[in-house]
């Protein structure tokens, strides 16, 4: 049976492009990140391309692609263009399938979309949570409200263990860990293969 991971995060640059990676890399799944805001010359996209190394990986172009690193909401509007909920279409393949978020779940769309309503019913959703001040409220508001909209929701922690933060995140929300990426001095295809092989049947 096909599986879709949807992989958020509890806040920007916490780690959601190495566990789409590493995720893509330990089901050979295909890749798709709807929406790109920035970096469009080396986009989310190339970077988990780069990353993985089996052959059967197909990488979706996005839905949108906008040139400036923010918000995907101003970012359109710096580009001239709606983004329009309807036109974010889940891309056709047979093969499981990753796919990647922009920021948290309510980085606004438009007006009124948010990156939460792209996750669709049938996705399982991983939250990439990483320790600062402000990332136990930020996984709990997280875990909480896709819990409350139904969705099978597992975690990864990325950096450096932090027993406190971890423990009360799992005692107040019953969340199933996945498996800690360290703090690495680097990622190539072989790191990428490493977490693959350790977090594939947790997945």
């Amino acid at each position: 049976m096909q599986k879709k991971y949807f992989i958020t995060g509890i806040s920007t640059e916490v780690g959601k492009t190495v566990v789409s990676a590493i995720v893509t890399e330990a089901l050979q799944a295909d890749y798709w990140k709807p929406v790109q805001a920035g970096e469009l010359e080396n986009s989310d996209t190339d970077k988990v391309r780069d990353l993985v190394s089996n052959e059967k990986s197909v990488f979706h172009k996005n839905a949108y692609a906008l040139k400036t690193p923010m918000s995907p909401h101003a970012s359109a509007e710096i580009d001239g263009v709606s983004i329009e909920l309807k036109s974010v279409q889940e891309p056709e393949t047979e093969n499981d399938l990753v796919i990647e978020g922009a920021g948290g779940l309510l980085v606004p769309l438009n007006d009124t979309d948010t990156i939460l309503d792209v996750i669709k019913p049938d996705y399982k959703v991983i939250v990439v949570s990483r320790h600062y001040l402000g990332s136990i409220n930020h996984s709990l508001l997280t875990i909480k409200l896709l819990k409350e909209k139904g969705y099978d929701v597992s975690i990864v922690y990325s950096g450096e263990e932090h027993k406190t933060t971890e423990s009360i995140i799992e005692k107040m929300t019953d969340v199933r860990v996945i498996g800690r990426i360290d703090e690495e001095p680097y990622f190539d295809q072989n790191v990428i293969k490493e977490y693959a092989d350790l977090f594939r049947d947790n997945l």
